[in-house]
């Protein structure tokens, strides 16, 4: 392995290349890391804030969460928090000395140096929906288990769209694929088909440190480099109400020793695993968190985390989860709040509970995508593809939620609301006077190609002339995309020989055995 430090910059697309192969199917705008200019949204008064604090500190400290796992609880014991059995009472004081170690911002690099995520400040992020083991598009009009063939095309969407900026969990999971060797196969795909930054699952110390191990390798870091900065990060939810399990804590202790970022986000569904207030659900939310998050500072001193929230409600005629609520939107904008007190970045989530890509997706995940934005968030999981709570994948809603996407992208960026002379434009107004219009004079001619936002997906013709052209809905339009786009996708650049590396070392874990399963 000495020789990967020599070759690591050998591979690796770049971000103006996927920019121009886009153009194929779409144009988009071009990649960047878009920055939050507008002053978040805060529904709390500071006595608000300390009364979440307080109930937090309660909780951690006179309730106490359960960690399952006996690692943590020997290092607990060795930090002088009070152990009794599996269930862990910490001090305040404690707490918050440890989640002040935590860096407010920091970077995640990928094998793609040119897709360097910042995490923190005012910067917010995009990545694709995670984890749904279902699958739904327009050609097969039914929900499937998901397969590898889905979870690469998901992929390539991942990469082809600028507005995509990590590539999270699998996109739909490949249940075609034993689960002993799946995460071998689908980060091979990950780290062929996309150059983004990316994530493992917490679910084993097998999974976790394959993982590590191809990152490293597709990166071509040596040890050294790989532990010397964030190149992947991991996203766990505690066991709501007040419990962390074995394997999601094993693995962000991995990751926190060898310096890879954290996401800790308890799923917290108010009425159901949390009290059935807001306040209640996101006090309980962050106490699950920093009890985590304190963990890791003491292992590793600033160890890069992220405090997630993922409440929201539950529907009390049938006890199914909502999402994109008034209430969801509250909890996200109080848990940046939250964030914002305690110093540490925020992850939340474009979610609804629709089942099929229309109107309920769209306005749900909007909901949800607008309150990241007023909340502060600075990674948002899941942004496109997300439907029916999480339990499928849709490509016709990745493409559909990509245009919500650049919508905030663009309304973000300082020019619309510029106020110089020739935005102010008076000799433009002066000119066209009372009389006429502004189409024609110099002024709009020398702005007019980027003066709005142009959509791919939206159809601005007036009724009769989209019947014309063949009546289609968005979602038609959104699957005929993905087709374009999967026939015309090419990969990103990758090192022959890192490719060959990569491919030997999961052809080794697999003749191994993988992760050990109990089927």
């Amino acid at each position: 392995m000495a020789e990967t430090g020599a070759r690591k910059r050998r591979g690796g697309g770049r971000a103006g290349a996927a920019a121009r192969r886009g153009s194929a199917a779409l144009e988009q705008m071009p990649w960047q890391i878009p920055v939050n200019i507008d002053r978040p949204t805060e529904p709390l008064t500071e006595e608000g804030i300390q009364a979440i604090h307080e109930g937090a500190m309660r909780i951690l400290e006179e309730i106490g969460v359960v960690f399952l796992n006996p690692e943590a609880l020997g290092i607990f014991k060795q930090a002088g928090v009070k152990v009794e059995g599996e269930l862990v009472r910490m001090d305040r004081d404690f707490v918050m000395e440890m989640v002040g170690k935590a860096p407010r911002e920091f970077s995640i690099t990928p094998r793609n140096p040119d897709r360097t995520i910042p995490l923190g400040g005012n910067h917010i992020l995009f990545g694709n929906v995670s984890s749904p083991p279902n699958y739904w598009d327009m050609e097969l009009n039914k929900k499937v288990a998901g397969n590898r063939e889905q979870c690469r095309n998901l992929l390539k969407l991942t990469q082809y769209f600028n507005c995509i900026h990590f590539a999270g969990g699998y996109p739909v999971e490949p249940v075609d694929i034993h689960a002993s060797v799946r995460h071998l196969d689908v980060l091979y795909d990950k780290l062929t088909l996309t150059d983004k930054a990316m994530h493992a699952y917490s679910l084993g110390k097998e999974r976790v440190e394959d993982v590590m191990e191809m990152v490293r390798i597709a990166g071509g870091l040596s040890h050294e480099e790989f532990e010397a900065k964030p190149h992947m990060y991991t996203n766990i939810n505690s066991t709501s109400p007040l419990k962390h399990d074995f394997p999601m804590i094993d693995g962000c202790l991995r990751l926190a020793r060898r310096g890879q970022a954290i996401v800790v986000s308890p799923f917290t569904l108010a009425g159901a695993m949390a009290p059935v207030t807001m306040a209640g659900a996101v006090a309980q939310s962050i106490a699950e968190s920093l009890c985590a998050i304190a963990l890791f500072q003491y292992v590793r001193p600033g160890t890069p985390c992220v405090i997630g929230t993922f409440t929201s409600n539950v529907d009390m005629k049938s006890g199914a989860p909502a999402f994109g609520t008034p209430e969801y939107m509250r909890s996200t904008q109080m848990t940046g709040q939250m964030a914002r007190f305690y110093g540490l970045p925020m992850r939340s989530s474009g979610v609804c509970a629709a089942n099929v890509p229309d109107g309920q997706a769209i306005w749900e995940t909007s909901n949800s995508l607008w309150a990241a934005v007023q909340s502060g968030t600075n990674m948002v999981y899941h942004a496109a593809g997300w439907l029916e709570g999480g339990l499928i994948a849709s490509p016709e809603k990745f493409i559909m939620d990509c245009e919500i996407l650049q919508q905030i992208e663009r309304y973000m960026q300082p020019q619309i609301s510029a106020t110089g002379p020739e935005e102010i434009a008076l000799d433009a107004i002066k000119e066209v006077g009372n009389d006429g219009h502004f189409f024609g004079i110099q002024h709009t001619q020398d702005r007019y190609a980027e003066a709005f936002y142009q959509p791919f997906l939206s159809d601005w013709r007036n009724y009769e002339a989209w019947e014309a052209a063949g009546a289609t809905w968005t979602a038609e339009r959104a699957h005929k995309l993905f087709k374009e786009i999967i026939a015309d996708f090419e990969e990103p650049p990758m090192d022959a020989a890192i490719r060959g590396e990569l491919a030997d070392f999961v052809a080794r874990r697999k003749s191994e055995g993988g992760a050990p399963t109990d089927f």
